[in-house]
Parts: structure tokens; sequence; C-alpha cells
């Protein structure tokens, strides 16, 4: 069965629904379908709400959307069917929410981390539990909460 094709109109229209029922809504960014299964099995697990983008411009019209609600975003690096990788998601996601935690996950793109990533980011090395996604999430999420000094 081929996946549905993509609608901006009608994700923007389920993002805005989610939103507003969970205050942790999730971005998923992951070409691969296996993983992208893996992936929000555990932060749904974890209590978070999910919404996947299977390229690195799906994500970039999910995040410009109409208030989408993203409380994090999780990435992967290498994003095979598209010009925009992980590493110019997460940059363009921080150019309008400076604060957003980023996750980023990757298979061979580690060494590139301190050059390319955004500050305040975690970076998980495939192949990772599961237990370990939802912790990063939750340590990005607790320590953007916590009261400045």
């Amino acid at each position: 069965m081929l996946p549905e094709a993509y609608n901006p109109e009608r994700a923007a229209t389920q993002l805005q629904g989610k939103a507003l029922e969970n205050q942790l809504m999730i971005l998923i960014v992951e070409d691969d379908q296996l993983i992208q299964g893996v992936i929000e099995e555990a932060l749904s697990d974890g209590g978070f709400e999910t919404t996947i983008a299977s390229s690195g411009e799906e994500a970039i019209d999910l995040l410009d959307g109409a208030d989408p609600g993203f409380r994090a975003l999780v990435t992967d690096i290498n994003l095979g069917n598209g010009a925009r990788d992980g590493w110019a998601v997460a940059r363009h996601a921080r150019q309008t929410r400076p604060d957003l935690p980023v996750v980023y996950m990757t298979g061979d793109s580690a060494n590139e981390w301190p050059s390319e990533g955004v500050p305040n980011s975690i970076l998980l090395t495939k192949p990772f539990a599961p237990a370990q996604l939802v912790t990063a999430v939750s340590q990005l999420l607790n320590a953007g909460s916590q009261p400045s000094t």
C-alpha cells in the first residue's frame, strides 16, 4: 500500500486540532517508515502526541504552519528524499523558535554535530533504545521549563 500523498492544508488542520488537545506535540522528521513507527510508539508511550514528516521540506512546511504548537523536534539527519537534511530543518525551526528542543538521530553523522547542530540539542546514535529518545526529549523539555536565575 502506497503512503497517502502529503496535503499541507489537511496537515495544518489536523495539527491545529492536536495542538489544542495536547501541549506535548512532538514533530518527528524521519524518512524510513519502520523507524517512524518505532519513534512514534516510543514517544506515544512516553505521553507525547506526535506528527510525522517524511522529508525536510514537509517538516519545514509544518513548522511554518499556523501555530502547530510543537514542543520539540526529533529529526533524522540524513533524509534521503529531499534537498533539506535534519541539520537544515533544525536551523530553520530555531529561526522562529530559538528555544525549541531538538533531538537529532543518526547512524553515521555524529562527528558533524559540533559544527552543524544547533545549541542545546541532543544527538542519539542509531541504534538506540526507545527509552533513550523519551529521556532525551523529556530532558530538553525540563531544561527549558526551569526558572531562570
